[in-house]
Parts: structure tokens; sequence; C-alpha cells
């Protein structure tokens, strides 16, 4: 794909990574900028529709395989090789960015009693768990961003599945600049983080 500036992390030599160490103290020293540009993600839910004021949930970190357990932004090439974004990074690892992103889009419904994360101390009528399937761009063909989330509901009293879905969405990649990218990836997370909040409330 031409005007990519996507790399491939096995083509990193050892002595480069020997180096690594000393240019980040010398950069931190001379107070220059972070190389790679750091990027969020957003959800939009709708503020009408079923609610479930009664109800107080807990939001778990969803799990992942590793290639997507990182801040790193995926790429894939073709349908067994991947490749990471170059000078582009998440704000935080992608399953706590997927999680927090849940927890602001729950809250921001004003449709539930309470959500909270683990460790919070909350009274937690129904677990909200994730796994994160996909959440790349996919350059094989056509760039299209593709993101997948499975989720389960479940009922934090008696350990039950209330209900599981998986949601889906792609969306085409408009230039090959890494904005591009990301504002793809953005664009279906945003898609699927409104469905699942969503059809979340519909179910409890």
């Amino acid at each position: 794909m031409t005007g990519s500036s996507y790399f491939r992390r096995e083509n990193w030599r050892p002595s480069a990574l020997v180096v690594l160490p000393l240019v980040a103290v010398l950069a931190t020293g001379c107070g220059s900028k972070a190389k790679n540009d750091t990027f969020d993600l957003s959800i939009t839910p709708a503020s009408s529709g079923p609610a479930a004021r009664s109800r107080q949930i807990l939001v778990t970190e969803p799990t992942a395989l590793k290639p997507l357990d990182s801040e790193q932004v995926v790429i894939r090439i073709s349908p067994s090789e991947i490749q990471y974004l170059a000078n582009s990074q998440w704000g935080d690892t992608l399953p706590r960015m997927v999680q927090s992103k849940l927890v602001e889009a729950f809250e921001n419904s004003g449709r539930l009693g309470g959500v909270g994360r683990p460790g919070q101390g909350l009274a937690i009528d129904y677990q909200v768990v994730t796994n994160i399937r996909s959440f790349e761009v996919d350059t094989s063909g056509a760039d299209v961003a593709n993101v997948e989330i499975s989720v389960k509901i479940l009922n934090d009293r008696n350990g039950t599945v209330r209900a599981q879905q998986v949601f889906r969405a792609s969306v085409p990649v408009s230039g090959s600049a890494n904005r591009d990218f990301i504002a793809g990836l953005d664009r279906a997370f945003a898609n699927v983080g409104a469905e699942i909040v969503e059809w979340s409330l519909g179910v409890m």
C-alpha cells in the first residue's frame, strides 16, 4: 500500500534495541516530545431507551490476545500476518482504553443506578464481561477498519450468564496517513461501543 507508515516488528535488529534506552534518556533530558503520536477513542451512546436505574453494573477489563493487549495499533496485511502502525500508539493498553470508554458510555447514558470497575466496592447486580476479538485495519484489499467484541452479561449474584452477543463493525478507511487509520478504528469502535451499551441495557 503506497504511502503507509506501518512497519514489521520482526524487522527490528538487536543492535537497534540496545540503542533505544540511551536514546530515550537523551530525549528526556533534552525535553523533546514523545516520538509517537498518541490517540484516544470515543463513544456517543443514546440517552433515551431502556433504562435499568435499579441496577448497578461492573465493567471488567476486556481480555485479548497479546497482539491486541498493548498500546500498539494493529495493521493486518494478510490472514496470517500483522504489523504495527509506526509512530502511533493508543493512550493506554487497548483493553484498558475499551474498558474506560465503556464505563464512560454507561455512565453518560444516565440509565443505570451505578457503574463501576473492579475494586470500587459497589454492590453489583451484573458484570459486563468482554473479549476483544479484532481491533485492526485490514490492508489486504481495500483498507478497512474492523472491530469485533464479544460481550457476556453475567448475573453477579448467582454466576449465570443472562445474555451474550458478538458485536462487529467494519468501516472503510479514507486515506493512507496514520490519522486516517486511527479515524477508521475510532468510528468502528464508536459503532460497536454504542451497540454494546444499548443491548446491555435492554437485557438487564
